[in-house]
């Protein structure tokens, strides 16, 4: 009935004030606690507002956050009075809160396959979950700085894929009633993420679901939690689980961190992933940024009298005699001949019959657009004059030059070389489905380039051309058809993640003639910053194609490595020194 009452009050925007939440659980704070509730989570401390006796004592402690973390001061009742304590260094979250009584919840009406959901339990586990945080852009989880889960603390639950047993998603949850006694027995969701190169659909739904249940099976009531106010993929899934508003408030710091929420839209909000992954690390080292074109991603970097222009990875270091040997793909091909690397055999298209007989002689071809990027007018293993012939009509759409090379299988691997030092490097995957024995190939398709453009701001998607239908076609099967349950189909031969790919990283285990064979292509062609696109039987293994080189590699890519740090430590060799001097100020700097 209280819990009843209290919902009622809730609906009808009468929410109790700062002062009466504080007293009406006074009384059984005490029973349980000395002094307000404070939960470590790993990445900063959670504050439960209504739990600290003045809006004097929960300012002063948001103010003890700690470097590189990120408090959160949640359930309070009187924002403006604990603002008032430090308006230059606190804000109001501009999240919205969203709470889903149990009595509302309705359980799933399919199961969700593919992956299974557990509580983490070893150092492993630890850093999957952390390394899908670094992918997400979140802050790391340090397990030995969390509440243990016996005195309220939080407890984390992972997704892990049933065939390749990675982590693909996980959520944070905090029992209310463990943690201080909740008189309306509540519950909140905290961090979820998914793993953007996951292809198993239903991945957020289902942690969010495991949850739910998991709290209900523990007699609670409610379920809290909050969500960016513009991310409306999560909030129609939220909407769809009968999640409600609620009127509360949460209080954060003013740091790097949270600078987006604090300083709102600004002439950076149109950045791409690829621009916005450089811009966040200049502002970490405070090195000034101004942005000429969002759209394009072009922006200026300003740090003392050194003045550096980018176009995301593209900047002033690189030459234009560089730039213009990697866009060519013949002058490409030509340069690292001459350092006497593996590449396969190339020539520019021609009339029919001298297309045919390059085929002939080599059984299998590549078609491409001689100026191209982002795997614009590729086509790769053409075993037909009519399929050569037609890829090449549709690679003289983005170039009048179109060069067929000799087709050869492996994995697409992308090693990013940047001050001629592998920084990166990962397996790239042609897009993918999954069937469900109930939806057709075309809407399969849909849905997950829905989720790939999601997680990459809009960067990925797989286009439904005449590439995904040809490929599709090779393995008999139409849009229209349905695919088994579980079966997996690869839906475009590329794999480009501007057309739906994905990528494992592979750093720590590459082979060290590939990362050889990688660093001398970057000198042959003298570019500083480049990404080099290789066939290979495993990463490995020492065997090797180089295909292509880009320019202007996406260094967002490739998280968790450390791209953009690399690249502004090639840009600014100095605000690496003031970095390290800044985290570490007992440390001199050399002479």
């Amino acid at each position: 009935m209280k819990t009843h009452l209290n919902q009622q009050r809730l609906l009808r925007g009468q929410t109790p004030t700062y002062e009466r939440l504080q007293a009406r659980f006074a009384g059984d704070h005490a029973q349980g606690h000395e002094g307000p509730l404070i939960l470590q989570c790993g990445w900063g401390r959670l504050l439960i507002g209504h739990t600290f006796a003045t809006a004097e004592q929960l300012a002063a402690e948001l103010l003890n956050e700690r470097p590189g973390e990120r408090d959160i001061a949640l359930y309070v009742a009187a924002p403006q009075q604990v603002l008032a304590q430090a308006p230059q260094q606190l804000f109001l979250d501009p999240s919205d809160a969203l709470r889903l009584w149990f009595t509302d919840y309705r359980p799933a009406r399919r199961p969700f396959r593919g992956f299974r959901i557990r509580r983490v339990h070893s150092d492993e586990d630890w850093a999957a979950i952390n390394r899908l945080y670094l992918a997400r852009g979140m802050l790391p989880v340090d397990p030995s700085n969390v509440t243990p889960r016996h005195q309220g603390g939080p407890a984390y639950w992972l997704a892990e894929d049933d065939e390749t047993a990675t982590v693909i998603g996980t959520v944070m949850g905090i029992n209310h009633a463990k943690a201080f006694r909740d008189p309306e027995a509540g519950s909140s969701l905290w961090c979820l993420a998914v793993d953007p190169q996951s292809s198993r659909p239903g991945v957020g739904e289902a942690l969010v679901r495991h949850l739910i249940e998991h709290f209900m099976s523990r007699g609670l009531a409610y379920l809290d939690l909050s969500v960016l106010h513009g991310n409306q993929q999560a909030k129609a899934l939220y909407r769809k689980l009968r999640f409600r508003e609620l009127p509360t408030f949460a209080i954060k710091c003013k740091n790097g961190i949270n600078q987006s929420l604090f300083l709102g839209p600004g002439p950076e909000e149109g950045l791409n992933p690829y621009a916005r992954i450089i811009v966040d690390e200049a502002h970490r080292r405070g090195i000034e940024v101004q942005v000429q074109d969002a759209d394009a991603g072009i922006f200026t970097l300003t740090q003392g009298g050194r003045r550096i222009r980018c176009r995301e990875s593209l900047c002033d270091l690189t030459s234009a005699v560089s730039m213009s040997l990697c866009q060519d793909k013949i002058l490409t091909h030509r340069a690292l001949e001459r350092s006497g690397l593996c590449q396969p055999r190339q020539r520019l298209a021609g009339s029919a019959r001298e297309n045919a007989e390059f085929l002939r002689e080599h059984g299998a071809l590549v078609v491409k657009p001689v100026d191209g990027e982002q795997g614009q007018g590729v086509a790769v293993d053409l075993r037909s004059p009519a399929e050569v012939e037609n890829a090449i009509a549709h690679a003289r759409q983005f170039d009048t030059r179109v060069v067929l090379e000799s087709y050869h299988t492996g994995q697409d691997l992308r090693i990013v070389v940047i001050g001629y030092e592998v920084v990166a490097a990962a397996i790239r995957r042609p897009a993918e489905v999954i069937g469900d024995g109930r939806h057709s190939i075309r809407k399969l398709i849909e849905a997950q380039s829905r989720r790939r453009q999601a997680a990459t701001g809009g960067e990925s998607r797989i286009p439904l051309d005449g590439e995904t239908e040809r490929t599709l076609a090779a393995a008999g099967f139409g849009y229209d058809d349905v695919l088994p349950s579980g079966q997996r189909l690869a839906v475009r031969r590329t794999a480009n993640l501007h057309t739906g790919g994905t990528l494992e990283d592979v750093t720590e285990r590459l082979h060290p003639k590939l990362a050889e064979a990688a660093i001398r292509a970057a000198r042959a062609l003298e570019i500083p910053v480049t990404g080099l696109d290789l066939l290979v039987r495993e990463a490995d293994q020492p065997d090797y194609v180089i295909i292509e080189a880009n320019e202007r590699p996406g260094l967002a890519n490739h998280e968790p490595q450390p791209t953009a740090e690399r690249f502004l430590d090639l840009l600014f060799p100095l605000s690496r020194e003031l970095l390290h001097r800044e985290f570490h100020p007992g440390t001199e700097a050399s002479a």
